[in-house]
């Protein structure tokens, strides 16, 4: 085959390659825009005037008197603010705490030996398939019981532990390789200082992906602390966003009620660009044995 064929076929081969690359950016392109859309819609509504958002008879996809008092009607219309700082306290314990929890249970079952650990942990593991609304029932009825309604303990222990969370943290303590356990126990290393001088820095990215998931799931509760909580001394901003609504807030006045929603969303959005490379890292290591 001569010189001149060898380039027809690299030509061809490149304009295949060109043609699949634009299909597929385009369908990218395309995806990105329906998963933002709702978003940029959130954003757009919280910034429009309330005579303006229900002036439209056909929503406009673009305002140009922007406003900032639905953030001011947000803050004002409940006690935000205060619902705000009682969720960073909840998120911030319930996610210390758990990761006490988990990471000593994790390594039991990654690294200890004992009679019986494999079915041990398949039953701990089939806790998983117990639907979520017995387990509420479960919870509301110990709390209750144990006089904690109305309380961050009531809030926080039901939220401490997560069979999840360690089954995924317990499979990347297992990929640690056995060598690395034996050579530490030779030279006189305790269990606990191999724990936290090898297998936690090995699994960072992993941890770092477990506090972010378990943030976002605090930081978005809403059954739990709802049927906890009467007192609006603990309410989270998933209370608030309902109390708007129950106050007429929001069925009347859906900008402010979007301009809470957007304050509330922001700092889980820069948790994200600030940490999803070490989520990205955390997930494909969770997927990878050996």
């Amino acid at each position: 085959m001569n010189t001149a064929s060898y380039e027809k076929i690299e030509k061809s081969a490149n304009r295949r390659k060109t043609v699949l690359n634009v299909v597929v950016y385009t369908f990218l392109a395309l995806w990105g825009i329906m998963v933002l859309f709702p978003f940029y819609w959130m954003v757009l509504t919280s910034v429009k005037s309330y005579g303006s958002y229900n002036a439209e008879y056909i929503p406009k996809f673009i305002t140009l008197t922007p406003t900032l008092e639905n953030y001011v009607d947000a803050f004002t219309a409940v006690p935000l603010a205060k619902y705000f700082l009682n969720t960073v306290i909840f998120t911030l314990a319930t996610t210390a705490i758990m990761l006490v929890v988990i990471i000593p249970a994790a390594f039991a079952f990654a690294r200890l030996q004992f009679r019986g650990k494999n079915l041990v942990f398949t039953l701990f593991l089939s806790l998983m398939m117990i639907p979520n609304e017995l387990v509420i029932i479960t919870n509301y009825v110990t709390v209750t019981n144990l006089d904690l309604r109305n309380s961050f303990m009531g809030l926080i222990l039901p939220s401490v532990a997560s069979v999840f969370y360690i089954y995924l943290l317990k499979e990347n303590f297992a990929q640690i390789p056995d060598e690395l356990y034996y050579a530490a126990k030779v030279d006189g290393t305790t269990d606990w200082r191999y724990l936290w001088k090898v297998m936690i820095p090995i699994c960072r990215p992993t941890l770092v992906t477990i506090t972010i998931l378990k943030i976002i799931e605090c930081w978005n509760s809403y059954v739990w602390p709802r049927l906890v909580t009467d007192d609006p001394a603990y309410y989270l901003v998933s209370n608030g966003i309902q109390e708007i609504r129950e106050n007429g807030f929001g069925r009347e006045n859906i900008p402010a009620m979007m301009a809470a929603v957007v304050v509330i969303s922001v700092p889980l959005v820069v948790l994200f660009l600030i940490f999803r490379n070490k989520i990205m890292e955390g997930v494909a290591r969770g997927g990878t044995k050996g």
